[in-house]
Parts: structure tokens; sequence; C-alpha cells
């Protein structure tokens, strides 16, 4: 997980709307195979390691479902440290026989795709040795092969929940516009472009990754952003390495016109769709 240590920007947590907190809480330990860190009225904090928050869920037993064809999230993903993890994975979520979206091979990793209770997309996926990935003149390809889950089946371990290194590797948003997205995340925040404007899509990283966001405009050009009354993804978090460096952000940020409060050790901040974002130090 080199890519998501102290010198890189990456990303730390998701936040949850869910309508229903104990089948959200169910969905995300007995069969992703988190644990549960804290848990009190209306909300839980899940992780790995007993440690660090990967997921948190807040309940709102009256939220609207998600609404298609709005900005928002696309999915957020899990990142296993192996191969063999990513099969055990899929061994599980075939005995339970919860459906999948669907498998890809992206050359850089190998991914599945699913979904949660209330729609929240979701990647499980595993990379593939950063010496094997095809860089041209700084750039990746746009790669999604069919995923080979039979091999992958074949390679897994037995399954006892996700290791205690899993974090969040990336995550993929729907956007309105790919030139704001653009100049919010790469001017704004600071992450490098590694595969860009390629089938209405951009991806973004540091530190040589080959993406920690994904931004696409799937759901449209223009497209609106969710009501606050629906269930998704209420905000997440990027990481920074130190306060110098998320302060320098967050000046950097206003100087471009884009909200930026502070409170304590973390930022506000939201991307020009309304993708909400808390600005944090690792």
């Amino acid at each position: 997980m080199q890519f998501h240590r102290h010198s890189n920007i990456y990303v730390g947590l998701v936040h949850l709307v869910v309508v229903d907190l104990k089948r959200s809480i169910d969905f995300y330990t007995d069969l992703l195979g988190f644990s549960v860190l804290e848990q009190k009225d209306g909300f839980v904090s899940l992780s790995t390691d007993g440690k660090i928050p990967l997921v948190t869920l807040e309940e709102k037993k009256d939220a609207e479902p998600k609404l298609r064809r709005t900005t928002g999230l696309y999915h957020f993903a899990i990142l296993l440290p192996t191969r063999e993890d990513l099969g055990a994975s899929l061994k599980r979520l075939a005995d339970k026989r919860y459906p999948l979206h669907g498998g890809s091979d992206h050359l850089f990793s190998e991914a599945l795709y699913l979904a949660d209770p209330d729609g929240n997309g979701i990647e499980i996926y595993t990379d593939r040795p950063a010496e094997q990935w095809t860089w041209n003149e700084g750039e990746l390809p746009f790669v999604s092969d069919p995923l080979d889950m039979e091999d992958l089946l074949k390679s897994g371990k037995t399954w006892d929940g996700l290791p205690a290194d899993t974090v969040i590797g990336h995550i993929h948003l729907h956007v309105n516009d790919l030139e704001q997205a653009k100049r919010f995340y790469v001017e704004g925040l600071g992450f490098d472009i590694t595969v860009p404007f390629r089938h209405q899509a951009l991806f973004v990283a540091s530190g040589g990754y080959h993406h920690h966001v994904g931004l696409n405009t799937w759901n449209g050009t223009g497209a609106p952003r969710p009501q606050e009354t629906e269930a998704g993804m209420k905000w997440y978090t990027i990481v920074f390495s130190s306060e110098r460096q998320l302060m320098e952000t967050a000046t950097r940020l206003h100087a471009l016109g884009y909200k930026a409060d502070k409170e304590e050790h973390l930022v506000h901040t939201e991307d020009p769709s309304g993708n909400r974002i808390q600005l944090v130090v690792s």
C-alpha cells in the first residue's frame, strides 16, 4: 500500500447516509468483512485494523432512495493487499449469492464491482505490481478487459474478513463538467493527471499511483446535484501529510474561488459538482 502513505495525497474515509443501519452493518461486516469500530445511535464506523475508520454510516430512516442521473458517488474502492485476498472476497460473495455488477482487468489492477443495499457503488480490487504498469509519457491506458474470475477463484485463500492493511484505494465520482473538475482536483488539490479525458472520464493521483480519484460525466454534462434528502455519500476525506500542506492547499483553493472552511485540523470544501470533501492530516 505504498501509494496510501505519508508522502501522498489519498482518500482516507467515505461517509454514507443509509436508510437501515442494521441492514447496512450486516452487509459491510458479514458480507464484505469490515469490523465495527464504534457504534452509537444512528451511527457506526467501520474498520479493518481496529484503529482507523475507513467507512462511516449515518442512518436516516426517512431518506429517499438515490436518484439516477445526478452527480455524486459512482463507487468507492476497497484496496486489498493481494490477489489471493481478492479471490477470497469473490468466493465470499459467490457463497452468499450476492449479485455483482461485473469484474474488470484494468491491467494495473483487477476489480470486482457491486453495490450496497442503498445502491452505493463499491469496487473491491487489488493492484498489480507497479513495475508492471504501462506508462506512456506519464499517462496510463484506459482499459477494462474482462476479469478472469475462474482463475481468481482458484487463487483465492480462505475468507476471513478483510485484511488489517486494507485501505480505501480510490474514489470515483460523477461530476457535471470535466474541465471544472480538472481545475479543482489538479490546480486546487494538487493531484496529477494520469488518464486524461478518455471516454468522458478523467483520472488523477499523487505519487505515481494509477488514480486516487476518478471523475466522469457518464450521468450527463450538467447533471444536477443529489438532493439533501437522499441516501448516498455525504462526504469523503482526502488525507495530507502535514498541517502545512493542508493549509497551503486551503489557501490555494480559496484563491481559485473554491470553498475552504477551516475547522481545527481539517478543512471543509466541495468540488464544482457538489461532492463534499473533508481535507485532513494523516
